[in-house]
């Protein structure tokens, strides 16, 4: 375990004059901005050593924290599950538990209530502007105003979409495109709450689908990368790792990439349609032809302009709080909901391979070569679980409550602790129920004062037969159909060196209690306590 200072669950209230970081807390309960991305990896960001330009979320970090190991659920609806209700995905149906009917259209129990519906109660008004894939609608679930995105095929004309549950029209509009509206959304709302709600704090939920696949942005904003990438996601890797070092995110030895993993799920019509420039692996840059070098740097010219346009977009959400004068009392969280992806697939309005990559007409996908270099240091990608697939940037800003200023916090931390904490600076508490279990989640709150570790007992991950458990800084983890590995994340967080040949009596006793609280999970949903759509 680190030697820096173990924290409990300490309860500040956020109406109490009681100094919080060295900065007084504010008298009202804080707004909360909560920003989802979509399969960005690690490395994506400029703060975390990416090249992309991200000056707004650098500014955000420069002016707040960066969490060096926050982690995720390894994919989209686990991770919003999780996120929302503060208790694993398991926990509430929403990922795959044996014996029970869960998985992707998993329903929640009562019991499983989102975060909306326990701010409401404090007074908050809530706003979702993006992606949803949660069960039930966003307007029955306390969210007071809604745009929800189900077309995950499409950025230049969704065809379905709502707001505040009545379906929009297909987009017809050659201007469109769906980062900018999903701003444009969280901004009409946060004008709307301005002008008639202004003496209550508000919740916004802003998902974007940037940059999960297709591979699609404006042309103008692709330009800007197209020879930023040619070097290669061997060399692209190596400097970013560079970078991290410098800037003290990561201190540990980076693997080589694994070249024989590929996809997590095969697809080879999708191949053939994409034609012999797309791979499957992430084979050495210097051996790919010439022509495969040159598809392989635009789809990454893509994926970086995704990038680039969410964090301009962010930029303008976080405009709108400046004229509305909230922005300082503002508690703004950004993470991502897994991992960059290996994924290589054919959806939506197919793939025209004479369409430029980024247009409407083309559906590209990261692949396993970019996706290890987005992912950085870390092994593997969106859903498994090692760390390449559960690691997430996560930056909190709010100058009204926290002192630090561009400090770095390394406590572990996940996505279900999200709920008690933003909670707890917000006055309230998770609600207890006699048919609900304990929720997972710790608060957060001392890590934002300084640098100490919040205590908690493990976490615990499960998603499409991998399986893992972190215990303070030992982490097992079980890749479906490989053997189970060991690592010490105090000194190896890439996962460079298995001990699992050394310590076989650990391995066994991690083991078990992850059954054990799979079991646990298992226990407590009988099929009566289902949530009715």
């Amino acid at each position: 375990m680190s030697s820096r200072r173990l924290a409990g669950e300490r309860h500040h209230s956020p109406t109490s004059t009681t100094n919080f970081g060295h900065t007084p807390l504010a008298r009202r309960a804080p707004n909360v901005l909560l920003i989802l991305a979509d399969d960005l990896g690690f490395a994506d960001l400029g703060c975390y050593g990416g090249e992309i330009s991200t000056p707004n979320l650098d500014r955000l970090a420069a002016g707040g924290l960066r969490f060096t190991q926050f982690y995720n659920c390894g994919r989209c609806w686990p991770t919003r599950a999780a996120l929302l209700t503060g208790y694993y995905a398991q926990q509430v149906r929403r990922d795959k538990l044996p014996g029970v009917r869960s998985g992707a259209g998993g329903l929640r129990p009562t019991w499983g209530r989102l975060l909306p519906e326990m701010l409401r109660p404090l007074g908050y008004r809530s706003y979702l502007a993006g992606k949803w894939h949660v069960d039930g609608r966003p307007n029955a679930c306390g969210f007071d105003r809604s745009y929800r995105v189900d077309d995950h095929d499409r950025y230049f004309g969704p065809r379905r979409h709502s707001q505040d549950g009545e379906r929009l029209a297909p987009v017809a509009d050659p201007s469109f495109y769906l980062t900018q509206a999903i701003a444009d959304r969280a901004i009409a709302f946060l004008q709307d709450h301005a002008a008639a709600h202004a003496d209550r704090p508000f919740f916004c939920l802003l998902t974007f689908t940037a940059p999960h696949f297709p591979l699609q942005a404006p042309a103008a904003d692709v330009a800007r990368y197209r020879q930023t990438f040619a070097s290669g996601w061997d060399e692209v890797r190596s400097a970013r790792f560079g970078r991290q070092k410098a800037l003290g995110l990561l201190d540990c030895r980076m693997p080589p990439i694994e070249r024989e993993v590929g996809p997590p799920y095969a697809f080879p019509e999708a191949l053939r349609k994409l034609g012999s420039a797309e791979v499957n692996r992430p084979r050495p840059w210097s051996r790919l032809g010439d022509a495969q070098r040159a598809f392989q740097a635009d789809k990454m010219a893509v994926h970086a302009a995704m990038v680039d346009r969410m964090d301009r977009e962010i930029g303008r959400v976080l405009t709108q709080l400046r004229r509305m004068r909230a922005f300082d009392d503002t508690l703004i969280l950004f993470l991502s909901d897994n991992g960059a992806s290996a994924e290589i697939m054919v959806r939506g309005d197919g793939h025209d391979p004479r369409a430029a990559p980024g247009s409407a007409g083309s559906f590209l996908c990261l692949g396993p070569g970019w996706s290890s270099a987005a992912n950085t240091p870390f092994r593997r990608h969106k859903t498994w679980v090692h760390e390449g697939g559960i690691a997430t940037p996560l930056i909190v800003h709010w100058p009204g409550g926290i002192a630090a200023r561009g400090a770095l916090r390394r406590t572990p931390g996940h996505v279900v602790d999200l709920v008690p904490t933003i909670l707890a600076r917000c006055g309230g508490s998770p609600p207890a129920t006699a048919m609900a279990p304990p929720r997972p989640g710790r608060d957060l709150s001392p890590a934002f004062a300084d640098d100490c570790v919040v205590a908690r007992e493990s976490l615990w991950w499960s998603h499409d037969g991998h399986r893992a458990l972190r215990v303070g800084d030992l982490k097992w983890v079980v890749a479906r159909g490989e053997p189970a590995q060991l690592f010490d994340l105090a000194v190896d967080r890439a996962e460079a060196h298995d001990l699992a040949a050394a310590q076989p009596q650990r391995v066994r006793a991690m083991a078990a209690e992850w059954q054990a609280q799979e079991d646990a999970f298992r226990a407590a949903l009988p099929e009566r306590r289902v949530r009715r759509p």
